[in-house]
């Protein structure tokens, strides 16, 4: 972990954050030698094959659901103007 303070985090501020981005580091950010803060890279969420087809079966369910409900002849166009405020 490499420390910067914060004029030099202000005149490369581009370069550092690169440098989080691309090589995953973490930069130290200090004030008069104190540290105060840190850039860190946001983990990328991991999603599998699994969790996307579990997230597709319950919008199916909830599809199923819905129209079991829904009453004969009524879009859901009118159904949203319907229950919707005027400003």
């Amino acid at each position: 972990m490499i420390s910067v303070g914060i004029r030099e985090l202000k005149q490369q501020t581009s370069k550092l954050l690169r440098r989080v981005r691309e090589n995953g580091e973490i930069i130290e950010i200090t004030y008069h030698g104190e540290s105060i803060a840190r850039l860190v890279p946001v983990a990328q969420p991991e999603t599998s094959d699994e969790d996307i087809a579990a997230v597709w079966a319950d919008l199916d369910q909830l599809t199923a659901e819905i129209s079991a409900k829904w009453p004969e002849g009524v879009s859901a166009v009118d159904a949203v103007k319907d229950v919707r405020r005027e400003l």
